[in-house]
């Protein structure tokens, strides 16, 4: 059976993790293109606010109190989107949580606590999921990581849990297909984002927390996650960084490993005292941001993300901005007195190979997805 995604203004979605960073940037963004959604976290007062935040912009969304670690409460998403919409079309899992400390620091029960939201949540929700959309055909979005394929110190335990959560979601996709289910079950994997993930990581060091870079906004998350709601993907990586970490200890594991043991725990410490040691591991602190306080520079937009997810669109303004410089190019060259038509043949040369560059892009995509 094929699938076939509604457009957005007609669907509902449910977004776990929805009281901060990707979650609620994915929430605001969705509905502001008129989907309804359905909020789903730990804590109540947050939620409250941003679905009365939604509901003055115009938008629709209901919010439920849930822990995903705890199936029960899953289901509880489920009743709400039921009872207030009669259903749903997207299911995204985005709840989680972090800790940065070494492996023989960190104890069992917060390793525990960070795999029960992490891969358990995700499972949980996956499958309560799949159970309705199986009749009604829609998309499963799983929030993964850059560190789904390649893991890092001081977060061993999280980088642990998304490749669990890589291999459940390639596990359902296959099983779905099987069974010729109508749903979409697609990957994100987004490199480090400027969410307030390092403030409510629980923390076993004596210094503040922070991202390696690059790092991205979390709207390019957003745009990702709202992509494959109505266009199915296997997997989505968000940010060149991410692609490029991925890609190399594909090829180079051992480089890898050696440059991480020289450069990536001090990567992700700033020379600051901590200021919430405890994070939101066991109870959820200060949510209702979208974004956190990276003090490095943040990237706005992935180039690589925008051509995975729309070359066609991207090879469009990739050429126009290749016929601006091509402008140019000859009026100086004509004011110069160079050779103007060597130039353009030079960039004629450079564009088409711009051109099968995204063409094979979409070669590979559309053999894929």
């Amino acid at each position: 059976m094929g699938i076939a995604l509604k457009p957005l203004k007609n669907q509902v979605i449910v977004i776990t993790g929805a009281s901060s960073g990707i979650g609620l940037a994915t929430a605001k963004a969705a509905a502001k293109k008129g989907a309804k959604v359905v909020l789903a976290a730990r804590n109540r007062e947050a939620l409250e606010q941003i679905e009365q935040e939604i509901r003055n912009a115009g938008g629709e969304a209901r919010h439920c109190v849930a822990d995903v670690g705890r199936q029960e409460e899953v289901q509880w998403i489920v009743d709400v989107a039921m009872r207030e919409f009669g259903g749903f079309d997207t299911w995204v899992n985005d709840a989680g949580v972090s800790i940065y400390g070494r492996l023989d620091e960190v104890t069992d029960e917060d390793n525990r606590r960070l795999f029960d939201t992490n891969f358990w949540g995700v499972v949980y929700g996956s499958l309560a999921a799949a159970r309705h959309l199986r009749s009604r055909g829609g998309a499963i979005i799983n929030v993964g990581s850059e560190v789904s394929d390649v893991s890092i110190p001081l977060q061993g335990m999280y980088a642990s849990s998304k490749h669990a959560v890589k291999g459940f979601t390639d596990a359902l996709r296959i099983e779905l297909m099987e069974d010729k289910a109508p749903i979409s079950v697609t990957l994100i994997k987004p490199a480090g984002i400027d969410t307030p993930y390092p403030d409510h990581a629980k923390n076993y060091t004596d210094k503040a927390l922070t991202l390696p870079p690059p790092v991205y906004t979390p709207e390019e998350v957003a745009n990702a996650i709202l992509e494959a709601a109505e266009h199915p993907f296997r997997d989505i990586m968000v940010g060149g960084g991410a692609k490029m970490m991925s890609a190399l200890n594909k090829r180079f594991p051992g480089l890898m490993d050696w440059i991480s043991s020289k450069m990536m725990s001090d990567a992700q410490l700033v020379d600051e005292a901590p200021t919430n040691k405890r994070g939101s591991l066991h109870q959820p602190s200060k949510d209702g941001d979208v974004r956190g306080n990276h003090k490095g520079y943040v990237m706005k937009t992935s180039l690589y993300t925008r051509a995975k997810t729309n070359p066609v669109k991207t090879g469009v303004l990739a050429l126009a901005a290749g016929a601006a410089v091509l402008a140019l190019v000859n009026n100086n060259s004509k004011k110069n007195g160079v050779n103007a038509a060597k130039t353009r043949g030079d960039l004629d040369n450079l564009s088409n190979l711009g051109n099968r560059e995204y063409l094979n892009n979409q070669d590979v995509q559309n053999t894929l997805h």
